[in-house]
């Protein structure tokens, strides 16, 4: 299982918030760039951007910090947030990122995300499946849909869908465990590599999604908060 150290962005800092209220942000690092080497110095491959600016606004935002992240390390980024056009979505890669990830627009302009999907491939488009009571959400959370999860990332794996970063709302950033049981029904439901996101605690919990069959886990504010370190990350690489 992939182990993908999370960076969330706001006004060009790493940030994290709790159930996606950005009333909770809470700063960690002026600098993302000083976090992804240090992930990177320990031996870690993968980093999950998220352009919590751009989700607000509808378009990308904090590109500036993708490119000095891919430029200035060798991780492998996945970059999120508001990514809702043609050239959100070149600029996003024109800055190195190595796949995308589309929530919102894959909801709202399924059309235009199957576009993506022909064009870039499936290992370079990731399908964003964020819900809260099952039921998906977009536009960085704030806006809730009728659209229960299990079925959105079915009908996206039979479009062609491959890849599938799947957030319970409830859970993140609460370091409560994560949803194994709506990933067990996932995994046993839909034909697709699912990435786990929100509620890790700690090494336990990687552990449990990697029984379970996840491809791979994001973690987030368990490592700025010092339930997991970055040296246990690394031995799980």
């Amino acid at each position: 299982m992939r182990i993908i150290p999370a960076i969330d962005i706001i006004n060009g800092k790493c940030v994290r918030l709790s159930k996606g209220d950005y009333t909770t942000m809470k700063i960690y690092n002026e600098d993302p760039l000083e976090v992804a080497k240090a992930f990177e110095d320990h031996g870690i491959e993968y980093l999950h951007v998220v352009d919590l600016d751009g989700a607000k606004s509808q378009h990308i935002v904090n590109y500036p910090v993708l490119e000095r992240i891919c430029n200035q390390t060798s991780l492998q980024v996945d970059f999120g947030g508001g990514l809702k056009s043609n050239e959100d979505l070149r600029i996003a890669f024109e800055c190195g990122a190595g796949q995308i990830t589309g929530g919102s627009i894959a909801v709202k302009d399924p059309n235009c995300f199957l576009t993506w999907l022909n064009q870039y491939g499936s290992n370079r488009i990731i399908l964003g499946a964020d819900c809260y009571d099952r039921k998906i959400a977009t536009s960085g959370w704030l806006e809730s849909s009728e659209l229960d999860v299990v079925d959105f990332i079915s009908n996206w794996g039979n479009q062609g869908v491959q890849y599938v970063i799947c957030t319970d709302i409830s859970k993140d950033g609460m370091l409560e465990g994560s949803s194994n049981n709506l990933y067990q029904e996932i995994l046993e439901t839909c034909n697709v590599k699912l990435i786990a996101s929100g509620g890790v605690s700690g090494v336990n919990d990687l552990l449990e999604l990697q029984k379970i069959g996840c491809d791979g886990a994001i973690i987030g504010k368990a490592i700025y908060e010092g339930k997991i370190t970055l040296k246990e990350l690394s031995q799980l690489c």
